[in-house]
């Protein structure tokens, strides 16, 4: 079976912030990549970084020719956090904290106060999609964006570009879209043209958001692919002293199958609460007298497509970062998608999809992209 690839937390894209940070005289504790802090030390008027979602090495590498702009401009390849997916990795990339340290691991977390997992960005209960009243019982970290903590005397003007649906704690400084790809990049050379040194950060949710529904390896995400990497090439060229760094939260695989956990009566008879976490990468809290029963009867059926892990060995081996306190939401046990691609279905409201991530497969690693227009 193929190696599952590690999250290396020296050579993340979290480490992309962690430089950012110490550009912008923002406290910083994680590593910084030398390759980025050279480019930085050129003096651009404006530094761009853009998240695009899902726009990993895998789509870039199946959808794109090597001539094509954005593949042309890869300067490194770099891991995701874990679990690989939105929620973990976009907020390790807007605070510059280690998954372990703020606790956002995945779409469904579990909240012990009131005994039930909650998907976190929509504060909707994970089984039923009740609304839920959460407040006051997050017991996950909440830390500022990392440039929202830029020194005193920096130099750069802060700017973000975030979708309607994200709510930000500086709204001044904030940019809305409304999943228009001309107007994101018609926003960031309209900031870039401001007087003034310009840093901007920008989140978009494509390609994400059609390969869940398309897949990876198709016509509909190979043009938007293309489109983006046309689009980023004449805003390079129109807009002059700007450097662009160009990464993702994570990649994304094509789903082969899909396993109905929620379906399996005696499975989820040993279970506290229904699973949580993601469906390829899957959080249990399980019964103290059923543990035992509960790994036998586990591997014995899914272990071909899932490898069931002890949560606090992978936290021993690293894999949410060395650092923080939020090891008790991962449960007991993770299972983890092999390089079967098959999705879990964890409760009956979840969508199946034909692209996902989350586990340790293709989908951990993504493009570092560097292109200075100076």
């Amino acid at each position: 079976m193929k190696k599952f690839i590690m999250p290396d937390f020296t050579h993340c894209n979290i480490n992309v912030s962690a430089t950012l940070a110490e550009f912008l005289g923002a406290p910083n504790a994680n590593a910084t990549l030398p390759l980025l802090k050279n480019e930085l030390a050129k003096g651009y008027k404006n530094v761009v970084f853009i998240c695009f979602d899902g726009m990993g090495v895998h789509p870039l590498s199946v959808n794109l020719e090597e001539t094509d702009y954005l593949r042309a401009n890869i300067k490194d390849t770099l891991t995701s956090t874990f679990p690989s997916t939105t929620t973990c990795a976009t907020t390790s990339l807007t605070t510059n904290r280690l998954p372990l340290e703020h606790g956002w691991f995945g779409w469904s977390v579990y909240f012990d106060k009131i005994k039930r997992n909650v998907n976190i960005f929509l504060d909707t209960d994970s089984w039923t999609d009740e609304k839920l009243n959460v407040e006051g019982l997050s017991p996950l970290g909440v830390f500022p964006y990392y440039f929202d903590r830029e020194s005193a005397d920096c130099e750069y003007e802060i700017n973000t570009l975030f979708p309607t649906f994200i709510q930000v704690a500086r709204p001044e400084r904030n940019t809305k879209w409304n999943f228009d790809t001309a107007a994101f990049f018609a926003h960031i050379k309209r900031i870039c043209g401001k007087e003034g040194k310009q840093f901007v950060y920008a989140y978009n949710n494509e390609p994400d958001h059609s390969m869940h529904e398309n897949g990876v390896n198709c016509p509909a995400t190979r043009e938007m692919l293309k489109d983006i990497s046309r689009r980023l090439e004449k805003l390079v060229k129109e807009t002059p002293d700007t450097l662009f760094i160009i990464t993702a939260d994570h990649g994304m695989t094509d789903i082969e199958d899909y396993v109905y956990l929620y379906q399996d009566e005696k499975l989820y008879g040993m279970l506290e609460i229904y699973p949580y976490l993601e469906p390829r990468a899957i959080a249990f809290r399980v019964k103290n007298a059923k543990k035992d029963e509960f790994e036998k009867y586990f591997t014995q059926k899914y272990g071909e497509d899932f490898i069931l892990y002890k949560s606090d060995e992978l936290v021993k081996r690293g894999l949410f970062g060395n650092v923080g306190d939020k090891a008790e939401l991962l449960g007991d046990y993770i299972a983890i998608g092999t390089y079967t691609h098959k999705q879990a279905v964890i409760s009956p409201t979840n969508m199946l999809f034909k692209g996902h991530h989350t586990s340790l497969t293709e989908e951990m690693l993504v493009p570092l992209i560097l292109v200075g227009n100076k």
